[in-house]
Order: structure tokens, then C-alpha cells, then sequence
């Protein structure tokens, strides 16, 4: 091997290390107050903190600051939505769309608008916003500009399952960072992947995810347990106690 050569291999291996370095300039340490939520009858909705810190090489200093974008991704479910006229003095249903695996929670959380953190088309690739959310209609040929997608987000809004907050966000330093995730009354039980992504200069530096449950605990889980797992012997069970309920206030409110 001449010395051309050999000054080439080394020049190759200094640019691939470089480039490895820069890719790894900027590290996301995060974790969760809580990565289980237990649901009960007196569950009214909870609020968890995530928190974490940016770590970066020796060096590495963005003037600009960093930006942040949390997106909380609850368990899937297919979901069929309805569209009434109404007809001869009727409301019926008169068309539907169902989405397939359309996350029954999704949040996205920020530090800043996320047209000001990223670039339209690193927002369409990355998926970020609830206009991004991944709800997929094999029905229609134009899913982004679908009126049953919009109507599934504006719903859930209302609901509070959906939820795209600019300020959820803070920088408690240059480096370390905290959001609040709501999770309402009416959440779903489930798997919530919870994915970090950290920018600068509308450029993706770093990404961590982590997860979180949410169960049902107490007389609520053994029912569900029963209903799910005993479903001949539950359904006999609730007519029994149907018939009970009934006999019982027709003795009570009686008269004689």
C-alpha cells in the first residue's frame, strides 16, 4: 500500500468519526414521576411530569437554544365515525369512515409552536402535530383532507384525548427540562409510549422514548377481569342481579 493510500484509508477513518461525534454531540436523558396509573371509580384525571436534561460533548454550544417536542401516544383502537343528514324528519346515518389503529391518546407537547421549531416538510416526515396524526382510512384517497379525520381529531379534542399544547414545556435550564402530561377521567386503559425528540436550529439532534401503563385497579378490574375472561357466567350474573334490583324496589316503593 503507497503512501497515497494510506493517507486516504486515514482520512476516511477521521471523517466517519467525526461524523459519529457530531451525530452524538447532543444525548436525551428523560424519565417519567410516575410510569403507572392506577384507575379506580373516584379516578378524576392525573397529571404526570416528565422530566430530563440534554447532555452534550465538551464544546458543544448552540446559540440558538434548544427545542423540545413531546408526543404521548396512548393504546390503539379502530374508530368508526358517522355522518347524519337529516332525512323525512330523520336523523340517519347516511355515510361512515373507520379509521384503523388511530391512537385512542395523543398529546404533543412543546416548547415552542412547531412551525418555529421545525421545517413543513421535517414536520410532515417526523409526524409531528395532531394535523400528523397517524389515523389511516383505506376508504378515502385524500385521508389529510378527509372530514371524518378532522371530525375524529376535533371529538377527541373536546374530550380531551387529543391535545397540542405550545407551551407544555419549560426550560428550567439551558440543559434541563420538565412537561406536564394530562391524562383526563375518560382515559383509556393501556400501553402510552412517550417520545422525546430535541432540536436546534430546526435540525433533529437527539430522540429517547419511554413508557407509561395506565391499569385498572380494585372492584373495576375484577369486573372487567370477570367480563373479559367469564363472559357466560358474568352476563348470567348481571341478569340475576338485574331481576334482583328490579324485585327489590318494586317491594321498597310499593303500595299497599
Amino acid at each position: 500500500m503507497n503512501a497515497r493510500n494510506v493517507f486516504g484509508c486515514v482520512l476516511a477513518i477521521i471523517v466517519v468519526a467525526g461524523g459519529t461525534i457530531a451525530a452524538r454531540a447532543e444525548r436525551l436523558v428523560v424519565s417519567l414521576s410516575n410510569h403507572r396509573v392506577s384507575i379506580n371509580s373516584s379516578f378524576t384525571g392525573v397529571e404526570l411530569v416528565l422530566f430530563g436534561t440534554v447532555e452534550h460533548d465538551v464544546g458543544v454550544l448552540r446559540r440558538s437554544g434548544y427545542d423540545l417536542v413531546v408526543t404521548v401516544t396512548g393504546p390503539k383502537e379502530d374508530i368508526v365515525t358517522r355522518r347524519k343528514e337529516r332525512v323525512l324528519g330523520i336523523w340517519v346515518n347516511i355515510d361512515s369512515r373507520t379509521f384503523f389503529q388511530a391512537p385512542a391518546y395523543l398529546a404533543v407537547l412543546s416548547n415552542r409552536p412547531l412551525p418555529a421549531i421545525a421545517g413543513a416538510d421535517a414536520i410532515r416526515r417526523l409526524g409531528l402535530g395532531l394535523a400528523q396524526a397517524p389515523l389511516q382510512n383505506i376508504a378515502s384517497d385524500e385521508a389529510w383532507a378527509d372530514p371524518f379525520r378532522t371530525a375524529v381529531i376535533d371529538i377527541n379534542r373536546e374530550r380531551g384525548l387529543y391535545r397540542e399544547e405550545a407551551d407544555a414545556v419549560r426550560f428550567l435550564t439551558p440543559d434541563l427540562f420538565r412537561a406536564a402530561i394530562e391524562l383526563p377521567a375518560n382515559v383509556p386503559v393501556g400501553t402510552y409510549d412517550v417520545d422525546v425528540k430535541l432540536f436546534a436550529d430546526g435540525e433533529l439532534l437527539a430522540r429517547q422514548s419511554t413508557a407509561l401503563a395506565a391499569v385498572k385497579v380494585g372492584f373495576e378490574q375484577f369486573v372487567a377481569s370477570a367480563a373479559r375472561e367469564h363472559g357466560v357466567l358474568y352476563g348470567i350474573a348481571t341478569v340475576l342481579l338485574a331481576i334482583l334490583t328490579g324485585w327489590f324496589g318494586a317491594v321498597v316503593f310499593r303500595r299497599d
